[in-house]
């Protein structure tokens, strides 16, 4: 085949000496703007996993980096006067231009034709290619002349950064964070060969323009950062070679992903490689890994199905359908790391402590869990345990082995709960007229000697007619409250879990079957009237149309919230949540999709919330001061003019003014046209943003299904409590389950049930010392 690659990057370097290693009959040209032997930039990192995929496609260009690169497993932080380091990471770091050198002169030696100090302006420039691999950058001229056809999403970011080197040698992949009057910068530092480190610096667009840094010309800007850094960079400069660029040398970083990587111009097939197709933020280091990556793939379809011209298409077909599953994941991870360094100076610099930032900087890729930490550096990370558990009001001794995250105590007003995990309230629809039965004390119960913290009753509503079907139970008659109290007064008898009640309405979503006959559906018949906050279906052209609250609607309607809380104390429930989400009475009125009132109850989101507040503030005045109040919102409603996260952080402002303890975090279930994007954990970023920018504790709740995502949770200081859901319904012991499956065995159990304890945690130690694999080590 005769190749052209347009770009002499990682990407197209890589992919010409594989193909001409596999089948030397190739014609391979590599075409590339820059002079001979020239470069711009620093270092570049890639993980051990990348090298290990180098040495099995091409050991002697494997061989020739390893005695280029730098190696270091530590990651270390400098924060708040602090120098904190953890270790078992493993990074690859060399020269940009270092690594050019090599791979051109590894494509010279197979005889790889590379043409220098040349402009290409289109794929057209090469009529006699078989296969053109468009792998020319960022800016890729070839992705944009084929727009309509490689469907480009490009999104540029607000952070600035500029990418600077210095003399100053670091033994440690390190993030320098320094805060001026105007916010903070951060920089990420790493050291690439045996005299120079790069030295990468990054600040919000604000905080950029505060110190009038689009004003500075490139060296002003490398003054102003030196300066800034002095005190980290001990007497050493800060060096650029970046003054090819016109202006202050400060970056955006575009993230970059392609609907389609390839196509047939007429001639040729054409197919994108590295940062034209995709690109990843700095934040995880992955840039070049992602080139060298898509080479390898490309070069093995092209093992498995031959050289000829005519397996191109199915090649480039199965090359996209493999490497976008990878690239996807990594770009995910990449995101989320982005994300982190956005938003570090407005919610963790001044949130957390240095050891909890650490641990959320180690961690915010989402691709580096607690027990893979155990598995890069234990030391480390009993210690962190060790200073959470401390933190959390227990008394270890030095040489004490600390329990994980999630077996720490949490106390909040007069109640202290044993662990962090409770039982996310669970509709159940199994009461009659509003009367829990032997199946909610059998249900509760059970949950209860499960381990968990605290047990959520479902749902429970404060009127007949507040209820979802006739199925829910309510808190509004006496039989109600001595049901209530029954099963709370066996929770407290026979467990150490506390109980919670959830008072709700459901509005707008009343009067409608139980779930297993058609969620959402009205009642085939025996209909009662409903009402909220305007008169919206919830199923357009289904559901029942509700009545708009008036005056005198809404004072009965915070007098039975308020019957219903004095019946939950007198039942002796430890903990109220007032239930403000997914489309019921209270989150009618919060949402714009919901709300189109012209009084003082619509509008603005300060009027939308007036009704809730009015009702929180009935409530919390008639609950015990020493019983924690808890709020659970929708924090996203998932369309287009509806709730966004912006405004759930002001939602639970106003709850923490009214005095709210903790905002319960979930999304969704306003508007059957929501279109949430579901993925582990997918709400905990909610829970996080609150927590940290409100300044208020936060329930995570959303597809937390495993002893690692609590840890993580609580660990970060993402959320305070993780309510876990669907996996209570599959196992009411989830949480002892949990423990053993992580080895955590100092976790106490029901006195009837300790018999099976011991069995349990050998199965699982048995289990996982079979399993036992080796370490990822991806940059976090």
């Amino acid at each position: 085949m005769n190749i052209v690659c347009i770009g002499g990057g990682p990407a197209g370097l890589y992919f010409a000496l594989l193909m001409k290693q596999l089948h030397p009959a190739h014609d391979i040209r590599v075409v590339e703007r820059n002079k001979p032997y020239d470069t711009f930039g620093w270092g570049v990192v890639f993980s051990d996993q990348t090298m290990d995929n180098m040495r099995q496609w091409d050991a002697s260009t494997a061989a020739e980096i390893e005695q280029a690169f730098n190696h270091w497993d530590d990651i270390e932080l400098e924060f708040k006067g602090r120098t904190i380091r953890s270790g078992g990471h493993g990074f690859v770091g060399i020269g940009r231009k270092k690594l050019l050198n090599i791979l051109q002169a590894r494509c010279e030696a197979l005889g790889v034709t590379l043409v220098f100090d040349t402009e290409v302006e289109s794929d057209a420039d090469f009529p006699e290619a078989d296969l053109i691999i468009a792998s020319d950058g960022i800016n890729s001229k070839i992705r944009n002349q084929y727009a309509d056809t490689f469907k480009p999403d490009v999104v540029k970011r607000p952070n600035r950064f500029i990418w600077l080197g210095t003399t100053k040698l670091y033994d440690a992949f390190n993030f320098t964070f320094v805060k001026t009057e105007h916010g903070w910068f951060q920089a990420h530092v790493y050291k690439f060969d045996d005299k120079t480190t790069t030295f990468i610096v990054e600040t919000p667009e604000s905080v950029w323009l505060a110190h009038g840094l689009d004003k500075l010309n490139a060296d002003e800007s490398v003054a102003f950062c030196e300066k800034l850094f002095a005190e980290h960079l001990g007497g050493h400069k800060l060096l650029t070679n970046a003054r090819h660029l016109r202006g202050s040398a400060w970056l955006n970083f575009q993230r970059v992903k392609c609907e389609q990587w390839s196509m047939f111009n007429g001639h040729a097939h054409v197919v994108l490689m590295g940062d034209a197709v995709h690109t990843a933020h700095f934040a995880i280091g992955s840039g070049t890994k992602l080139a060298i990556e898509d080479a390898i793939e490309l070069a093995r379809q092209f093992k498995d199905h031959g050289h000829e011209p005519a397996v191109i298409p199915e090649v480039l077909q199965e090359y996209q359908a493999l490497r976008h599953i990878d690239v996807l994941r990594l770009q995910n991870a990449a995101w989320n790391a982005m994300e982190w360094f956005e938003a570090v100076g407005q919610r963790y610099a001044d949130m957390l402590p240095p050891e909890q930032f650490m641990y959320s900087m180690l961690t915010r890729s989402q691709r580096i869990s607690h027990e893979n930490l155990r598995l890069r550096d234990k030391g480390w990370l009993e210690g962190f345990e060790r200073w959470f558990a401390r933190r959390s009001g227990l008394a270890l001794a030095d040489d004490a082995p600390p329990p994980p995250p999630m077996f720490t105590p949490y106390t909040v007003r007069g109640l202290t709960l044993k662990n962090r995990v409770i039982v996310s309230p669970m509709a159940q629809y199994s009461a009659v007229d509003g009367v829990p039965g032997d199946y909610h004390l059998v249900h509760l119960g059970a949950r209860a000697m499960g381990g968990a913290g605290m047990v959520f009753a479902e749902m429970t509503c404060v009127s007949a007619e507040g209820r979802i079907t006739p199925g829910c139970p309510g808190l509004y008659a006496p039989e109600q409250l001595r049901a209530w109290k029954r099963i709370v007064d066996w929770v407290h008898a026979n467990t150490d879990a506390k109980i919670a009640m959830q008072l709700g309405h459901a509005g707008p979503k009343a009067s409608t079957r139980v779930a297993w006959e058609g969620a959402d559906e009205p009642l085939p018949d025996g209909n009662w009237p409903i009402m909220s906050a305007s008169r919206e279906q919830y199923l357009e052209g289904v559901s029942q149309i509700p009545k708009m609250m008036t005056r005198a609607d809404m004072v009965e309607v915070t007098a039975q919230f308020v019957r219903s809380t004095e019946s939950a104390a007198e039942a002796g429930f430890d903990w109220l949540e007032l239930h403000c989400a997914h489309g019921y009475l209270l989150s009618a009125f919060i949402s714009p999709l919901t709300n189109h009132r012209d009084d003082e109850y619509g509008g603005t989101l300060d009027q939308r919330l007036r009704f809730p507040l009015e009702v929180f503030a009935a409530v919390r005045s008639v609950w015990p001061q020493d019983r924690p109040m808890s709020v659970r919102i929708s924090a996203h409603d998932w369309v287009d003019g509806g709730i966004t996260p912006d405004d759930a952080v002001a939602i639970a402002t106003a709850f923490k003014a009214a005095g709210a303890d903790m905002i319960d975090c979930s999304s969704g279930q306003v508007s059957a046209l929501q279109q949430p994007v579901y993925g582990r954990m997918y709400q905990t970023p909610f829970a996080d943003r609150i927590r940290n920018e409100a300044g208020i504790p936060t329930i995570a709740v959303g597809a937390i299904s495993e002893a690692d995502h609590v840890n993580s949770i609580v660990a970060a200081g993402r959320a305070d409590l993780c309510a876990v859901a669907r996996p209570h319904l599959a196992n009411p012991a989830w949480t002892l389950t949990e423990a053993a499956k992580i080895g955590y065995t100092a976790i106490e159990w029901p006195k009837q049930y300790v018999s099976g304890k011991t069995q349990m945690e050998t199965l699982f130690a048995r289990e996982k010392a079979l399993n036992a694999a080796p370490v990822l080590k991806e940059p976090a």
